[in-house]
Protein backbone atom coordinates (compact mmCIF):
# COMPACT_ATOMS: atom_id res chain seq x y z
CA UNK A 1 0.00 0.00 0.00
CA UNK A 2 2.85 2.46 0.67
CA UNK A 3 4.50 1.82 -2.35
CA UNK A 4 1.19 2.45 -3.87
CA UNK A 5 0.68 5.76 -2.22
CA UNK A 6 4.33 6.70 -2.94
CA UNK A 7 4.00 5.66 -6.61
CA UNK A 8 1.10 8.27 -6.64
CA UNK A 9 2.70 10.82 -5.00
CA UNK A 10 6.04 10.52 -7.44
CA UNK A 11 3.34 10.83 -10.44
CA UNK A 12 1.82 13.73 -8.82
CA UNK A 13 5.40 15.62 -8.47
CA UNK A 14 6.47 15.29 -12.18
CA UNK A 15 3.60 16.25 -13.70
CA UNK A 16 3.95 18.97 -16.14
CA UNK A 17 1.46 22.18 -15.77
CA UNK A 18 -0.20 23.08 -19.37
CA UNK A 19 1.14 26.19 -20.08
CA UNK A 20 -1.45 28.71 -21.69
CA UNK A 21 -0.11 31.71 -23.84
CA UNK A 22 -2.29 35.38 -23.19
CA UNK A 23 -1.48 38.23 -24.98
CA UNK A 24 -2.53 41.39 -22.56
CA UNK A 25 -3.72 44.60 -25.24
CA UNK A 26 -5.55 47.70 -25.30
CA UNK A 27 -4.44 50.90 -26.05
CA UNK A 28 -1.56 53.32 -25.35
CA UNK A 29 -1.50 53.93 -21.34
CA UNK A 30 -3.97 51.56 -20.65
CA UNK A 31 -2.53 49.98 -18.01
CA UNK A 32 -0.92 46.57 -19.42
CA UNK A 33 2.53 46.72 -17.90
CA UNK A 34 1.29 47.37 -14.47
CA UNK A 35 -1.33 44.48 -14.82
CA UNK A 36 1.61 42.02 -16.57
CA UNK A 37 3.59 43.39 -13.52
CA UNK A 38 0.97 43.14 -10.52
CA UNK A 39 -0.20 39.41 -11.39
CA UNK A 40 2.77 37.97 -12.42
CA UNK A 41 4.63 35.37 -9.76
CA UNK A 42 8.68 36.21 -11.01
CA UNK A 43 9.95 39.31 -11.90
CA UNK A 44 8.35 40.39 -15.40
CA UNK A 45 10.57 41.34 -18.25
CA UNK A 46 9.89 44.56 -18.96
CA UNK A 47 11.02 46.60 -22.39
CA UNK A 48 9.75 49.93 -21.06
CA UNK A 49 11.57 53.52 -22.69
CA UNK A 50 11.48 57.07 -22.30
CA UNK A 51 8.73 58.45 -24.30
CA UNK A 52 9.46 60.51 -27.35
CA UNK A 53 8.78 64.25 -27.88
CA UNK A 54 8.32 63.52 -31.56
CA UNK A 55 4.67 65.39 -32.74
CA UNK A 56 2.26 63.15 -33.08
CA UNK A 57 3.98 59.79 -31.55
CA UNK A 58 2.92 59.92 -27.85
CA UNK A 59 -0.46 61.60 -27.47
CA UNK A 60 -0.90 61.88 -23.39
CA UNK A 61 -4.16 63.53 -23.73
CA UNK A 62 -5.81 61.75 -20.79
CA UNK A 63 -2.65 60.40 -19.31
CA UNK A 64 -0.48 63.54 -19.23
CA UNK A 65 1.37 61.37 -16.10
CA UNK A 66 2.77 58.35 -18.39
CA UNK A 67 5.97 58.95 -18.97
CA UNK A 68 7.45 55.60 -20.51
CA UNK A 69 5.68 53.63 -23.08
CA UNK A 70 6.55 49.58 -24.13
CA UNK A 71 8.43 49.07 -27.05
CA UNK A 72 8.43 45.33 -27.68
CA UNK A 73 6.74 43.24 -25.12
CA UNK A 74 6.12 42.68 -21.44
CA UNK A 75 5.94 39.00 -20.20
CA UNK A 76 5.06 37.70 -16.85
CA UNK A 77 3.93 34.06 -15.48
CA UNK A 78 1.37 33.11 -12.90
CA UNK A 79 0.06 29.40 -11.87
CA UNK A 80 -3.81 29.23 -11.46
CA UNK A 81 -3.94 25.83 -10.65
CA UNK A 82 -1.21 23.05 -10.27
CA UNK A 83 -2.26 21.61 -13.44
CA UNK A 84 -2.10 25.44 -15.01
CA UNK A 85 0.14 28.02 -16.09
CA UNK A 86 -0.48 30.95 -17.78
CA UNK A 87 2.07 32.96 -20.02
CA UNK A 88 1.55 36.88 -20.26
CA UNK A 89 2.79 38.80 -23.30
CA UNK A 90 1.80 42.41 -23.07
CA UNK A 91 1.69 44.28 -26.48
CA UNK A 92 2.65 47.31 -27.29
CA UNK A 93 0.20 50.11 -26.98
CA UNK A 94 1.14 52.21 -30.02
CA UNK A 95 0.33 52.29 -33.94
CA UNK A 96 4.25 52.29 -34.51
CA UNK A 97 4.65 49.19 -32.86
CA UNK A 98 1.72 47.31 -34.18
CA UNK A 99 4.28 45.18 -36.50
CA UNK A 100 5.34 43.23 -33.67
CA UNK A 101 1.74 41.87 -32.77
CA UNK A 102 1.43 39.19 -35.41
CA UNK A 103 4.89 37.66 -33.84
CA UNK A 104 3.75 37.79 -29.96
CA UNK A 105 0.13 36.54 -31.18
CA UNK A 106 1.01 33.03 -32.32
CA UNK A 107 0.02 30.12 -30.53
CA UNK A 108 -2.03 32.54 -28.23
CA UNK A 109 -5.12 30.84 -25.95
CA UNK A 110 -6.65 34.33 -26.42
CA UNK A 111 -6.48 37.43 -24.72
CA UNK A 112 -7.00 40.62 -22.63
CA UNK A 113 -8.23 43.40 -24.41
CA UNK A 114 -7.74 46.55 -21.34
CA UNK A 115 -9.74 49.42 -21.70
CA UNK A 116 -9.62 53.15 -20.28
CA UNK A 117 -12.77 55.05 -20.11
CA UNK A 118 -11.00 58.15 -20.15
CA UNK A 119 -9.89 56.81 -23.46
CA UNK A 120 -11.81 54.16 -24.46
CA UNK A 121 -11.25 54.74 -28.25
CA UNK A 122 -7.73 53.55 -28.33
CA UNK A 123 -9.01 49.82 -27.38
CA UNK A 124 -10.78 49.52 -31.02
CA UNK A 125 -7.38 48.55 -33.05
CA UNK A 126 -7.16 45.56 -30.50
CA UNK A 127 -10.61 44.65 -30.47
CA UNK A 128 -10.53 44.75 -34.60
CA UNK A 129 -7.56 42.79 -34.40
CA UNK A 130 -8.78 39.61 -32.36
CA UNK A 131 -12.04 40.01 -33.95
CA UNK A 132 -10.61 39.36 -37.49
CA UNK A 133 -7.94 36.52 -36.44
CA UNK A 134 -11.29 34.83 -35.02
CA UNK A 135 -8.80 34.77 -31.18
CA UNK A 136 -11.03 34.78 -28.10
CA UNK A 137 -10.92 38.28 -25.73
CA UNK A 138 -12.22 39.75 -23.06
CA UNK A 139 -12.71 43.20 -22.44
CA UNK A 140 -10.98 44.56 -18.91
CA UNK A 141 -12.11 47.97 -18.04
CA UNK A 142 -9.06 49.68 -15.56
CA UNK A 143 -10.73 51.77 -13.18
CA UNK A 144 -8.89 55.00 -12.49
CA UNK A 145 -10.03 56.41 -9.34
CA UNK A 146 -11.28 58.48 -9.12
CA UNK A 147 -12.49 59.07 -13.32
CA UNK A 148 -16.06 58.32 -13.32
CA UNK A 149 -16.74 54.69 -13.57
CA UNK A 150 -19.45 53.17 -16.37
CA UNK A 151 -20.77 49.71 -15.93
CA UNK A 152 -19.97 46.57 -18.39
CA UNK A 153 -22.73 46.95 -20.25
CA UNK A 154 -22.53 50.28 -20.96
CA UNK A 155 -18.43 49.95 -22.12
CA UNK A 156 -19.89 46.77 -23.92
CA UNK A 157 -22.09 49.10 -26.16
CA UNK A 158 -19.65 51.42 -26.42
CA UNK A 159 -17.31 49.19 -28.20
CA UNK A 160 -19.93 47.14 -29.99
CA UNK A 161 -18.99 44.02 -28.73
CA UNK A 162 -20.84 40.55 -29.73
CA UNK A 163 -23.03 40.02 -26.38
CA UNK A 164 -21.83 37.00 -25.44
CA UNK A 165 -18.21 38.61 -25.09
CA UNK A 166 -17.23 39.37 -21.47
CA UNK A 167 -16.78 42.66 -20.30
CA UNK A 168 -14.54 42.75 -16.61
CA UNK A 169 -14.25 46.08 -14.28
CA UNK A 170 -11.18 45.73 -12.42
CA UNK A 171 -7.73 47.70 -11.37
CA UNK A 172 -4.82 46.45 -12.78
CA UNK A 173 -2.62 47.28 -9.92
CA UNK A 174 -4.61 44.50 -7.79
CA UNK A 175 -3.58 41.09 -8.48
CA UNK A 176 -6.00 39.22 -7.53
CA UNK A 177 -8.40 41.28 -9.41
CA UNK A 178 -5.68 41.21 -12.52
CA UNK A 179 -5.54 37.61 -11.71
CA UNK A 180 -9.96 37.05 -11.92
CA UNK A 181 -9.07 38.95 -14.97
CA UNK A 182 -7.25 35.88 -16.39
CA UNK A 183 -9.75 33.53 -15.37
CA UNK A 184 -12.38 34.94 -16.73
CA UNK A 185 -10.58 34.84 -20.32
CA UNK A 186 -9.82 30.86 -19.97
CA UNK A 187 -13.55 30.40 -18.63
CA UNK A 188 -14.96 32.17 -21.75
CA UNK A 189 -12.07 29.96 -24.17
CA UNK A 190 -13.48 26.96 -22.65
CA UNK A 191 -17.14 27.92 -23.47
CA UNK A 192 -16.80 28.53 -26.98
CA UNK A 193 -15.00 25.44 -27.08
CA UNK A 194 -17.48 23.04 -25.90
CA UNK A 195 -20.11 25.30 -28.13
CA UNK A 196 -18.33 24.76 -31.59
CA UNK A 197 -17.94 20.76 -30.51
CA UNK A 198 -21.59 20.71 -29.53
CA UNK A 199 -22.38 22.09 -33.23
Amino acid sequence: MDSVRSDRDAAEQSRIPVALKILIAGGFGAGKTTMVGSVSEIRPLQTEEVLTGADGYDDTSGIEGKRTTTVTMDFGRITITDDLQLYLFGTPGQDRFWFLWDELSQGALGAVVLADTRRLAECFPSIDYFEQRGTPFVVAVNCFDPERRFGADAVGRALDLDPDVPVVLFDAREPHAARNVLIELVEYVARRQLAHAGR
